[in-house]
C-alpha cells in the first residue's frame, strides 16, 4: 500500500498517484493522500472522531470519486480528517458499495500543522486501473 505525489501533472492543483494490493488498500491508500495533502504528520493523528460511510456507484471509479469527495465534505461540514480506516467494497450486480468507517481527528490549527485546503477531486486524468499487481489510481485534487 502506498503514494506518490506526481508534481509534473498540475501545477495549480496537486495530483497524486495511490496503489494497493486489495480494492480496500487502494482506497485506503488514496484517502490517506487525501489527508497528507491537507495536514503535515496525518499518520500521527489520534483516531478520537469517527466517520461513517455508506456509498454507492455504477462502477468501481465512481466509488473511489464519491468516496474521496465524502471525505472532503466531513472536512468542510465537520472539520475531520481521518487516518485509519475499515472499509468494506462489495459489488453487487451492476453496482459498488463501500461501507464502513473511518477515526481521525477534528482540525485544531494549534496542534495540526495544515498544508492546504483540497476543495475538490477532479475527472479530470482521473483513473483506477486493475494491474498485475493489484489496483492503482491517478488522482488530481483541486487547491
Amino acid at each position: 500500500m502506498s503514494y506518490r505525489f506526481l508534481e509534473e501533472t498540475a501545477i495549480a492543483d496537486v495530483a497524486f498517484e495511490a496503489e494497493g494490493k486489495t480494492l480496500k488498500e487502494l482506497f485506503e491508500s488514496s484517502a490517506m493522500a487525501v489527508t497528507g495533502t491537507m495536514v503535515k504528520n496525518a499518520e500521527g493523528m489520534k483516531g478520537t472522531e469517527t466517520g461513517r460511510f455508506e456509498i454507492e456507484a455504477e462502477n468501481v471509479e465512481m466509488l473511489l470519486f464519491h468516496f474521496l469527495q465524502e471525505l472532503l465534505f466531513l472536512k468542510d461540514a465537520l472539520l475531520l480528517l481521518f487516518n485509519k480506516y475499515d472499509l468494506d467494497i462489495t459489488q453487487d450486480g451492476d453496482r459498488w458499495r463501500l461501507s464502513g468507517r473511518a477515526r481521525g481527528e477534528r482540525i485544531d490549527p494549534a496542534k495540526h500543522e495544515l498544508i492546504v485546503d483540497v476543495k475538490a477531486v477532479s475527472l479530470h486524468n482521473y483513473l483506477v486501473e486493475e494491474t498485475s499487481e493489484g489496483w492503482r489510481a491517478d488522482v488530481i485534487l483541486d487547491i
